[in-house]
C-alpha cells in the first residue's frame, strides 16, 4: 500500500494529497471486521526483551511514529495496530491554522527523502482533544506542542501553556517543538534564555498537577556544538525529562536528486535518509557530553532496521520514524523490532 503513495504522488496526486488518501484508505479498511486483528497479527512483534521503561512510562517496544504524520490525532487508533510502541501526535497549536501555502510537501524518491514546509497546519488544540477522547489504544501517545504563526515569541509561552493544559489529560508525554524551520522566528526560541524561560514555565505548571507528565524538547539538526552544550545545560537546569534529536534541516547535503530540482522546490525542512548520519552524531554528542544524564529519542533518516539499530547503539533510548514509514510502510516497524529482538536475545 505504501508504494501507492509514491506512485500517486509522482503521477496523479501531489504528495500531501497522496498521503492523505493513503491514511483515509487505512482508516476505512479498519472498519472491516477482523481487519484490525489480522493487521496486528501481521505487524506486531511482542516480547519482554523489546519493552522499555522511560520517564515513568511503559513502552511495548522502542519504535515510535514521529510527530507530523497524525497532526490532528485522527489516525493514531488505526496506526497503533502497525506494531508501534508509541505514537506522537501534532504539532498542535492553540488556534487552528492552515499552515503555509501549497504545494508544501515534496518527495525526493532517489534520496528516500522529503522536503516539507507545512507550517504547523492543524485544527487547533480543542479539536485535537475531541479526537483524543476517542482513544482506543493502550500504547503510549505523545503530544507535540507549538505556537501559532502570528504569536510573537515574547508571548510564545502562553501558547505552549494553553496546549499543555488542554492536552494534559489525554496524552502520556509532551514534546516542546521549537525547532521547526517552517514557522517564522520559531527557532529563535532555542536560544538559551528564551528556551530556559519557556521550559521553566511549563515545568512550574507541570509540578502543580496532581501527577506530573514527562516533558521532552525536540531540537534542530542545525545546532552547533556550543548550542548543543547549551541544550545540555538547559535540560539539567529545568529538569525536563529528555530530548528528541532531531528535527529536519534546512541544509541540502548528500542529495542525489539534481540540484535544479531541489532549488525549484525551495525552502523547507529536509528529512529522510540524507540526514541520518548527522542526526545520529547529535545523539552521540548529547550522550557523551552529558554523561548520559537524560534520555534521548532518536529520529532522523531511519529507513532500514540497521539504521534504527545504529541510532540505539549511538545512545538513543527510543527511536521514531516518519519519512522511512512513508517510503517503506508498516513493514519497516516489524523489521526493526525483529532485528532488535534478535540482537537483544543474542
Amino acid at each position: 500500500m505504501h508504494k501507492i503513495i509514491i506512485r500517486l504522488s509522482l503521477s496523479l496526486l501531489p504528495p500531501e494529497k497522496a498521503i492523505y488518501v493513503f491514511v483515509v484508505i487505512i482508516k476505512t479498511l479498519f472498519k472491516i471486521p477482523l481487519f484490525k486483528k489480522v493487521t496486528q497479527q501481521i505487524y506486531t512483534v511482542n516480547s519482554p526483551a523489546l519493552e522499555r521503561q522511560l520517564f515513568g512510562l511503559h513502552f511495548k517496544n522502542p519504535i515510535g511514529l514521529a510527530a507530523g504524520f497524525d497532526k490532528n490525532a485522527c489516525f493514531y487508533n488505526e496506526f497503533s495496530n502497525f506494531g508501534f510502541g508509541f505514537i506522537e501526535i501534532g504539532t498542535v497549536t492553540p488556534k487552528p491554522q492552515p499552515g503555509n501555502p501549497k504545494p508544501r510537501l515534496f518527495f525526493l524518491p532517489k534520496d528516500k527523502a522529503l522536503i516539507n514546509r507545512m507550517g504547523f497546519n492543524n485544527d487547533g488544540v480543542l479539536k485535537v482533544v475531541e479526537n483524543l477522547k476517542k482513544r482506543k489504544t493502550d500504547i503510549v501517545i505523545g503530544g507535540n506542542i507549538g505556537k501559532n504563526k502570528f504569536t510573537p515569541n515574547e508571548k510564545a509561552a502562553e501558547d505552549y501553556l494553553k496546549c499543555f493544559n488542554e492536552l494534559f489529560m489525554y496524552v502520556d508525554y509532551f514534546v516542546v517543538n521549537v525547532s521547526s524551520p517552517n514557522t517564522p522566528n520559531l527557532r529563535k526560541l532555542q536560544n538559551k534564555k528564551p528556551l530556559t524561560d519557556l521550559l521553566n514555565r511549563l515545568q512550574q505548571e507541570n509540578n502543580q498537577k496532581s501527577k506530573r507528565k514527562p516533558i521532552l524538547l525536540k531540537i534542530s539538526l542545525d545546532l552547533n556544538h556550543q548550542q548543543l552544550d547549551d541544550i545540555i545545560e538547559i535540560v539539567k537546569e529545568t529538569k525536563i525529562d529528555g530530548v528528541i534529536a532531531t528535527n529536519t534541516t534546512t541544509n541540502r547535503y548528500r542529495l542525489i536528486t539534481h540540484h535544479k530540482v531541489v532549488n525549484k522546490i525551495g525552502g523547507g525542512g529536509l528529512s529522510g535518509k540524507p540526514i541520518f548520519k548527522n542526526s545520529t552524531e547529535v545523539i552521540k554528542y548529547l550522550k557523551r557530553k552529558s554523561k548520559n544524564a537524560f534520555p534521548v529519542i532518536g529520529v532522523g533518516g531511519i529507513t532500514s532496521p540497521q539504521d534504527a539499530l545504529e541510532k540505539i547503539n549511538a545512545g538513543a533510548d527510543l527511536v521514531q520514524i516518519y519519512t522511512g514509514f512513508v517510503y517503506e510502510g508498516p513493514a519497516l516497524v516489524k523489521k526493526i523490532n525483529k532485528l532488535l529482538l534478535k540482537k537483544f536475545n543474542s
